[in-house]
């Protein structure tokens, strides 16, 4: 362990820890500790919004991947990039301008019903642990690479240093420490990608040309078909992808955190190019870790890819390099998952202990308390989890996650939004419809099943897609559907004040 790395990992931790010190002095409301009081400008949110995207299965997961399956792996880029399109088109201001701290109250906004809201809340719980899990994997793996610390208290480091963020300096520091590391993640991509290029002689020609025989993969390397063997299973995967991202709790909560739809609309212009250029420099960073480690050395290190990108930096730059690309992935780390922490906890201090039992009468202390308690138990439920899945790919564990949003969340928006029969019923099915159907699909699927045992559990798989998207998001929309027709509600009026508020932020009531 070399001093460089453990002074650039004192600074980053410190500098966390600064900002979560000043945050904590301007955190005394719940409207602080969930939105940062909604003062956030565009390009401050567009920064923090792309640091929660930007996770680790993007820089350690998105590398890994690309690096051992070629243009297989860079699917999961592409998707992720044009995910973005959804959330500004459709979802951005409508969230905004009905919303007031998490998803179920958008929802709440037409519905308000209290089945309505703990399923809401039941759906991003379950989203935020997989996607906490798979930001803590990452970590493990990291600091074992660098620390030769066990993986299980390295998982214990980070889910202290996570909770201490939320715990103290609520939405603010969170927002403030995705921001630093949203910059630090682009000054070291950047870097590592310019270093790859020069390699190539800043030819993409002679850099594609080598790809061709520099992995075991041949020229299959930068075609479909090394890791995705069925087209339906690419397909179903990029479904995941490009819809999740407009279901995902964490990201959606971002857009409390500005004053206005306008603003939301430029935290998302902001974002947009913030995370196209970092997708496209992952080409880069896969291709870099496949010609100069070498998928024998990335697999030996970690069987699911997830160190490509720092052992490419310790092949081009030395430990130096190293050490600055992995402090920049530890603050990655934290920053993601001090995001969904608080999303967690947002879900059950407000959604479920404010709104519920409370019936929306909790002081501001009582649901300070409660998203203090929720912030704890979110951590150490998802570190139990995190502990046990050591061996599975991070990007994968997020594209789980994104599965279950687009086909839990995602209908249920849409219909919100633009379906004037939709009920509450059909918002309740649409949900669990959703949620039930992306879990049992993938629990015998390929990804948990598999007869050679390279997977979760031994066994044959039953359903033969890898991400169940394809099948578990038209099942969602399809149970909204069934589930308001075969309901009397209506209510007419009720569609029409929400759609002028979707639209134009008139008769907001926070």
């Amino acid at each position: 362990m070399s001093a460089s790395v453990i002074v650039l990992f004192l600074i980053i931790v410190g500098a966390t820890l600064v900002v979560t010190y000043i945050a904590a002095k301007r955190t005394s409301s719940a409207s602080d500790f969930y939105t940062a009081g909604g003062g956030l400008t565009g390009w401050q949110n567009g920064l923090a919004i792309a640091g929660d995207y930007l996770s680790a299965a993007s820089f350690l997961g998105i590398a890994g991947a690309i690096a051992l399956f070629g243009f297989d792996g860079f699917l999961f880029s592409i998707g992720y990039l044009v995910a973005y399109l959804v959330v500004l088109f459709i979802v951005a201001e409508p969230l905004r301008n009905l919303g007031k701290y998490t998803l179920a109250d958008m929802i709440n906004a037409r519905f308000n019903a209290k089945k309505v809201r703990a399923a809401a809340a039941l759906s991003t719980i379950t989203i935020v642990v997989f996607y906490m899990i798979a930001q803590l994997v990452g970590a493990g793996a990291l600091i074992h690479l660098l620390f030769q610390i066990d993986y299980v208290w390295a998982v214990l480091i980070v889910g202290v240093m996570m909770t201490t963020y939320v715990l103290f300096g609520g939405m603010t520091a969170t927002s403030w420490v995705q921001i630093i590391k949203a910059v630090l993640l682009m000054v070291g991509t950047i870097i590592i990608s310019f270093l790859v290029f020069m390699k190539f002689d800043f030819s993409l020609t002679q850099m594609f040309s080598h790809m061709k025989t520099a992995t075991p993969h041949g020229e299959a390397f930068l075609n479909p078909g090394v890791k995705y063997k069925m087209p339906l299973d690419t397909m179903s995967l990029m479904i995941a992808l490009v819809f999740g991202t407009a279901g995902l709790p964490h990201i959606l909560m971002r857009f409390f955190t500005v004053k206005d739809a306008k603003t939301a609309r430029s935290s998302v212009m902001w974002a947009t190019w913030i995370v196209g250029i970092f997708y496209i420099l992952t080409i880069f960073l896969g291709f870099g870790a496949a010609a100069f480690v070498g998928s024998e050395a990335i697999i030996k290190e970690n069987a699911a890819g997830n160190m490509a990108a720092p052992l490419l930096a310790q092949a081009l730059g030395g430990d130096l390099l190293m050490s600055f690309v992995s402090a920049v992935a530890f603050a990655t780390i934290l920053a993601v998952v001090a995001g969904l922490v608080l999303t967690g906890a947002s879900a059950f201090a407000h959604d479920i202990y404010g709104e519920i039992f409370k019936k929306g009468k909790a002081s501001e202390k009582q649901q300070m308390k409660a998203a203090r308690y929720a912030s704890v138990g979110v951590s150490v439920f998802s570190i139990l989890l995190a502990i046990f899945a050591q061996s599975l790919n991070v990007a994968f564990l997020v594209s789980l996650a994104f599965c279950i949003a687009a086909s839990a969340n995602l209908p249920v928006i849409v219909y919100t939004i633009f379906w004037r029969k939709f009920n509450t019923a059909g918002a309740v099915s649409a949900i669990l419809t959703g949620l039930i159907s992306a879990l049992v699909l993938v629990s015998i699927s390929p990804s948990v099943l598999s007869p050679e045992g390279t997977a979760i559990l031994t066994g044959n798989p039953i359903f033969p897609l890898t991400n169940p998207a394809l099948v578990s998001v038209p099942l969602g929309f399809l149970g909204g559907w069934i589930g308001t027709m075969v309901t009397k509600e209506r209510d007419v009026l009720k569609y029409s004040e929400v759609n002028v508020r979707a639209n134009t932020g008139g008769f907001r009531q926070l």
